[in-house]
């Protein structure tokens, strides 16, 4: 039986099986953590800062080296039930020698979270950042989100309309955003594996989906992904670009040639990489740092 786009449960869970399209996925996992610890031993930073109450909403905050900076939001992927923040900040190095602030954000996880705790969640860290990063040298009104795989679909989530009021945020508190590998659109997601944790209705999947609640004023974003990532992967990331560029909004496709779905944000901290040098164009950042 046809589930989603023409695909079977069985064509769907190939399409949707990330960690199969790389065979060394532990290896970069670990790397993920190696330079990540690195980043954090030999970088300035602010560990384990509280967003909320509950023990996973926590924060580390790599402050720029002077006031007034960009800043860098990173969430981490890991398909709603894997990795965290201490696995996440590679990239720090790079771009608080470039002159930005970066955050990296915890958020609970699948199956112990629902995706709707998990959203809230990463909105909740936003707004906090928004009101408290002037204290570690950044601007709130120069935020820009980035987020891999499960992570580029809760960027798409803090780019949707109609949370901002609740929040304590305005509707433009997003400057700019980097969306990787994400997925924008659930509704194939009940029909796979990943329900096994993420126990997704219909229309849990329709309620998460950032393609179906894209914002009346959109920010410039920034889209990319692995050469080697599946049809469907590529897919998602095309769809909603064009979605965001047909309400009139700017949107830029950065080709990642010999990348996976993984490795790409290892590249983060390379700023010879394409995809770092839009980012920091996108965010001010000064041309000499790329």
């Amino acid at each position: 039986m046809k589930r989603y786009r023409n695909f079977d449960e069985a064509e769907l869970d190939v399409q949707y099986n990330a960690r199969a399209t790389t065979p060394n996925v532990l290896d970069i996992l670990t790397q993920y953590a190696t330079e990540s610890a690195h980043a954090r031993a030999t970088t300035p930073c602010v560990l384990d800062v509280a967003y909320g109450d509950h023990p996973d909403e926590t924060l580390d905050i790599f402050p720029s080296p002077t006031p007034g900076a960009p800043v860098f939001f990173f969430v981490h992927g890991g398909y709603w039930r894997a990795l965290g923040k201490d696995d996440s900040s590679n990239m720090a190095p790079a771009f608080t020698r470039a002159g930005a602030t970066v955050v990296t954000i915890n958020y609970s996880l699948a199956p112990g979270a629902s995706l709707d705790t998990i959203v809230d969640q990463t909105r909740r860290a936003l707004a906090w950042v928004y009101r408290h990063i002037g204290e570690h040298h950044g601007d709130e009104r120069r935020l820009y989100i980035c987020g891999s795989s499960a992570g580029g679909h809760l960027v798409g989530m803090l780019l949707a309309h109609g949370w901002h009021n609740d929040y304590g945020v305005p509707n433009d508190v997003i400057a700019g955003a980097i969306p990787l590998s994400g997925l924008f659109d659930l509704t194939p997601i009940p029909f796979t594996h990943i329900n096994a944790w993420m126990k997704l209705s219909g229309d849990d999947a329709h309620r998460n989906s950032p393609h179906f609640h894209l914002p009346a004023h959109g920010c410039p974003i920034v889209v990319s992904y692995g050469e080697s990532e599946t049809a469907e992967f590529k897919r998602q990331s095309a769809d909603y670009l064009a979605a965001w560029r047909a309400r009139g909004f700017a949107g830029e496709y950065v080709p990642m040639p010999g990348t996976n779905h993984f490795d790409i944000v290892l590249t983060l901290n390379d700023t010879a990489s394409p995809l770092t040098q839009a980012i920091f164009r996108l965010m001010g950042l000064p041309r000499e740092a790329a």
